[in-house]
């Protein structure tokens, strides 16, 4: 069994090379944390084009990433480091798949898309070099949808109940990112996932005949 290791929320602050205000700097908070189809309760998300919204309410990270980022950098990795919201221990983040749900207590969540790294990645982390390392990697997390809105906290049990579809997992979607043209293959098997709306009206024009 899974477990939720932590919960993380994020205040507004600047970072060193921008005057605008980020949520990604994310603390561990204990006691119970209420999610809702938004995202967590007190949690900042201010760069909403981006972030946020129904289809990116949560990021989940997982330890086994964290575990394999310090042992190739020689560094801890405490949670919320990626400005994650839950850190999950003992679950994969290789196989995990669009669509894949994620029970902890009353709340369900399902996999939606990717985490993608952007400049604030690279100035929460200190170095724009860590865009591209985070990229090559192929160790994004998951951003999540709330099914099932309610109450978690660290400690709990987790566990996942894998897409009965069309299985594409967020490492081959992320690996996509760079290419010029998606696979139409790849587009295909996409659509007959739970993919986010945004993924999904930007794939559907360029399958019509």
């Amino acid at each position: 069994m899974a477990t939720l290791l932590s919960v993380n929320i994020g205040s507004p602050q600047a970072l060193a090379g921008s005057a605008t205000p980020t949520g990604i700097v994310k603390l561990p908070r204990t006691g119970p944390v209420m999610i809702d189809e938004m995202g967590l309760l007190g949690d900042a998300v201010l760069d909403k084009k981006h972030h946020g919204g129904r289809d990116q309410a949560v990021y989940i990270y997982m330890q086994s990433d964290y575990d394999w980022w310090a042992g190739e950098l020689g560094q801890p990795f405490p949670p919320g480091t990626f400005g994650e919201n839950l850190t999950i221990g003992g679950l994969s983040g290789d196989t995990l798949a669009i669509g894949d749900r994620i029970q902890i207590g009353d709340v369900l969540l399902e996999v939606t898309y990717h985490r993608t790294p952007c400049a604030t990645l690279g100035r929460k982390m200190g170095d724009p070099r860590w865009v591209k390392r985070f990229a090559r990697a192929l160790r994004p997390g998951a951003y999540m949808r709330v099914l099932v809105p309610g109450t978690v906290e660290a400690g709990m049990d987790v566990s996942c109940v894998p897409f009965a579809g069309e299985r594409v997992t967020v490492t081959e979607l992320m690996a996509t990112d760079g290419m010029r043209e998606r696979p139409r293959e790849l587009m295909e098997r996409v659509l007959r996932t739970p993919i986010r709306e945004k993924t999904r009206l930007r794939y559907e024009p360029l399958l019509r005949p």
